[in-house]
């Protein structure tokens, strides 16, 4: 299907990879992994031709259909969910462009009778039947088909894409690749932007594909449960075993033991005969030996130990100063969104020291409580920080704060102080930013990348409190580990909001499990709770569909009803961003009207502005109500 040879590409001199040769055919499910930085979404780039390599060819099919998901999706502005959707029917858009000119040029004439009249009704009927033959009486429906079955509404459709959240981008993105009926599928972190029940149904999918699929993902359980075959790129180089992620790392461990083995014992026999040859030269009976000996040493084929790119970021989070034993201590907190409740009667009482992760479905409050704890959405009830409390926060989507504008070096510099403006290039060598690294611009960094940028930026304020929501998204698995023992190390107090099991066990010593607008203490690592909730992953506590054992329309319905609510999750955190940026700005007037009255309301368009707020406030907390009410009804 896809045969690539002697494939290479580099950067200002130095190579990503070199004389790469691989297939991909019918059935792979390949895991492309590597660090960040190694090349691996650019490999998807040449593989879709989006990108030209230095040296090497890729020979395919004459008719073959590549799909591209890329990480970083870049909508045309102006286009709605169905006219993006459509995109994916290039020949059929182009038939339609070509039969309404031909119409065009009809209805402008007169000559009825004449041959060139004729011959455009017959390329006319001509185009009508290919139009026919490639679908293009039955995509629009199709279309609507896939895009409800994603979980947008009739409503959604004519609504513009640049007004949803990257989340839904993907799944329009997504439709698409499923509407072009691909021959291969190139898929780059297919999983950052959707939760557990739409991870799922990706899954389910892509196990059912016919063609080829590879995707660039670091989610361990994703790979595992998806793919067939590991590609990982490594110092230029590529190791390619027909194993999921996981059975891939122990066959790479068995081969480099056997060849460092192979290799001990060869350089045993080199060192001895060696020694043969400076014996022998000493003694002119045995120079014609000890020349035989030269020539055959010269003949080895020496044992080379693959190498292991063992480069990973120097990661360590200081704690600023000591604060009092209790951090953090809320009663009775909740956050409302017109009528609903996300979060109603919680108490929390953080020590310091502590380390507590925040586990639940999505939707159920955990980011929402980690908003509240650093100030950065509106609350009820009581919130008090304890003494010398200082708080570090890492977001959920933290890199896309990032200026794509600036390069590395001024990111830092510019959110830098001057006791610490001195340490930045040190702490951007510690993120393996090193040297020419530093002068990037942002906008070229892998999402990895630039989420190192982000962790290294909070190395710029002092903390005792770190709060993560999400910290592993985008990571290399490299990557997430420094990160894990950086925090397993931390001194000071840990809140973490995470998905990923792996990363969680033997991480936090408390848990808080987060439901029906409340949450539950468990006193334990996170094996502790999947053993008290009786289920074996995270992933059965985040389904908020139960899948009934018995009839077969029943496990179809349950099916679709997983792709319904991540739209809806989706939309929810869309409206609950919005919400909080008025109140925000909301808040803001109020405290100018308080201390800079008759200024303020000096300016005849102030009340109209202030009101106009308001009243989208209230419209966006009616839309947050009814589409936490559907999610109840599915709940």
């Amino acid at each position: 299907m896809l045969n690539i040879h002697n494939l290479s590409i580099s950067f200002q001199g130095v190579y990503l990879f070199e004389d790469i040769t691989f297939k991909l055919g019918n059935g792979d499910r390949v895991g492309l992994i590597g660090k960040n930085g190694a090349g691996k979404s650019t490999m998807l780039k040449i593989l879709s031709k989006e990108m030209e390599p230095d040296t090497g060819q890729i020979a395919s099919d004459k008719e073959l259909k590549i799909g591209f998901l890329k990480q970083d999706i870049d909508f045309v502005l102006g286009r709605t969910v169905l006219e993006e959707s459509y995109q994916a029917f290039t020949e059929i858009k182009e038939l339609e462009a070509k039969m309404e000119y031909i119409n065009t040029q009809l209805a402008e004439r007169t000559d009825y009778e004449s041959e060139g009249y004729h011959d455009l009704m017959v390329e006319l009927n001509e185009v009508q039947h290919q139009y026919e033959i490639v679908g293009g009486y039955n995509y629009q429906g199709e279309t609507e088909k896939i895009l409800q079955g994603l979980g947008f509404k009739r409503e959604d459709f004519n609504k513009l894409t640049d007004t949803f959240s990257g989340g839904w981008r993907m799944r329009i993105e997504l439709a698409k690749l499923l509407l072009q009926n691909n021959d291969v599928l190139l898929l780059d972190e297919p999983t950052n932007h959707l939760d557990i029940e739409s991870i799922i149904w990706l899954e389910g999918f892509l196990k059912n594909y016919f063609g080829a699929v590879a995707i660039v993902s670091h989610d361990k359980m994703f790979l595992d449960n998806v793919t067939n075959r590991t590609i990982e790129i490594s110092l230029g180089r590529i190791y390619d075993y027909p194993k999921p992620y996981s059975q891939y790392l122990v066959l790479r461990e068995e081969l480099r033991s056997q060849q460092l083995a192979s290799q001990k014992n060869q350089q045993k026999q080199i060192e001895q005969t060696e020694k043969l040859i400076e014996k022998f030269r000493a003694k002119a009976s045995k120079a014609t030996m000890a020349q035989s000996l030269i020539k055959k040493l010269d003949k080895i084929d020496r044992i080379e130990v693959d190498e292991d790119d063992n480069s990973v970021m120097t990661l360590n989070f200081p704690v600023s100063i000591t604060p009092g034993k209790v951090v953090i201590e809320a009663e009775n907190l909740s956050k409302s969104y017109g009528n609903k409740q996300v979060l109603s009667g919680v108490n929390l009482l953080i020590e310091r020291d502590a380390k507590t992760a925040f586990v639940g479905q999505n939707g159920q409050g955990k980011s929402t409580l980690a908003k509240i704890l650093v100030g950065d959405i509106e609350h009820g009830g009581h919130l008090k920080l304890g003494h010398n409390v200082q708080i570090g926060y890492f977001a959920q989507n933290q890199a896309e704060y990032l200026d794509g504008s600036k390069t590395v070096l001024d990111t830092m510099i510019d959110a830098a102080n001057e006791t610490n403006r001195s340490k930045v290039r040190d702490i951007l060598g510690s993120f393996l930013f090193r040297g020419d690294e530093a002068e990037k611009y942002v906008r070229v960094l892998s999402g990895g990348e630039r989420n190192r940028l982000a962790l290294a930026k909070l190395m710029l304020q002092p903390f005792n409190v770190l709060i993560m929501d999400e910290p592993t998204n985008h990571l290399d698995i490299k990557s997430k580990n420094v990160l894990k023992e950086a925090l397993i190390k931390f001194e000071g107090t840990l809140i973490l909001v995470s998905h990923d099991r792996d990363f969680l066990q033997g991480l936090t010593s408390t848990l808080y499990e987060f439901k029906d607008q409340n949450i539950k203490k468990y006193l334990g690592d996170i094996d502790y709770y999947l053993e008290q909730r009786k289920v074996e992953n995270l992933r059965e506590v985040e389904k908020r569909t139960v899948v009934k054992e018995t009839p077969k329309e029943t496990k179809k319905q349950s099916y679709d009803d997983q792709k319904r609510l991540k739209s809806l999750n989706n939309k929810l955190s869309n409206i609950e961003s919005k919400i909080s940026q008025l109140e925000k700005e909301i808040k803001a007037i109020d405290v100018e009207l308080a201390t800079n009255y008759d200024q303020v309301v000096s300016d005849p368009k102030f009340f109209g502005a202030y009101e106009a707020k308001k009243e989208k406030l209230k419209t966006l907390m009616e839309d947050w109500e009814t589409v936490q009410e559907e999610l109840d009804e599915m709940a």
